[in-house]
């Protein structure tokens, strides 16, 4: 399994939410580059870049500190927030994103979305399947759809994605541990998805689970920065692997 630390992005400074609200933000490094440089000296290849900014004002906004990243370390970046147009797209890409994260754009523009996984192949495009009791939620979490959250990921699964980002808002910045049970229910009802678990990771033991579930991959943020898991931690499970 994948370990993919997060950097969120609001004003240019490395911060994090709970539950997706911005009123709950807390600053953690006023240098994000650093901090993706420190997961780099620990044997990290994976970062997920959020430009939280970028989510709520529907484009990208923080573009220049994926390039910086991207020119300064050789970490691979998913990177999401704001990407709302081919252009957005664009400017993700030549700023050095290896790939990049849909999530509002898939529910409320789907034939633009659909057009990027055809363009850029699966391999590029990630949908960000983010739920609240099981429904799909958009715009930085600020608004609930009706998309009901294992079907939304069967249909695109169709339409040829592969990998999928899936975060229970409930359990985001809590540190309380992810939805092992709701994970459980997307990889045996959208057999063969690539599942990225994102949200709650409090512990490093959580991890093994998460692996033995049939996870790919899992996002790592709040855990982080609090020094419930290390990063010593996790180059040790990376060798292991």
């Amino acid at each position: 399994m994948r370990i993919i630390p997060a950097i969120d992005i609001i004003d240019g400074k490395c911060v994090r939410l709970s539950k997706g609200d911005y009123d709950t933000k807390i600053i953690y490094n006023e240098n994000p580059l650093e901090v993706a440089k420190s997961f780099e000296a620990h044997g990290i290849e994976y970062l997920h870049l959020v430009d939280l900014d970028g989510a709520k004002s529907s484009k990208i906004v923080n573009y220049k500190i994926l390039e910086q990243i991207a020119t300064q370390t050789s970490l691979k970046i998913d990177f999401g927030g704001g990407l709302k147009s081919d252009d957005d797209l664009r400017i993700a890409f030549e700023s050095g994103a290896n790939q990049i994260t849909g999530g509002s754009i898939a529910v409320k523009n789907r034939a633009i979305f659909e057009k990027w996984i055809s363009e850029y192949g699966s391999e590029k495009i990630i949908l960000g399947a983010d739920a609240k009791d099981e429904k799909i939620a958009v715009s930085g979490w600020l608004e609930d759809s009706n998309e009901d959250l294992v079907p939304f990921i069967q249909d695109y699964q169709s339409k040829g994605i592969e990998y999928v980002i899936c975060t229970d808002i409930a359990k985001d910045g809590m540190l309380e541990g992810p939805s092992f049970d709701l994970y459980g229910k997307i990889l045996a009802e959208a057999k063969g998805i690539k599942l990225i678990a994102s949200g709650g990771i409090s512990t490093f033991d959580e991890l093994p689970k998460l692996a033995e579930l049939g996870c790919e991959g899992t996002i790592i943020g709040k855990a982080i920065y609090e020094g419930r898991i290390t990063l010593k931690q996790l180059e040790n499970y990376i060798i292991r692997k």
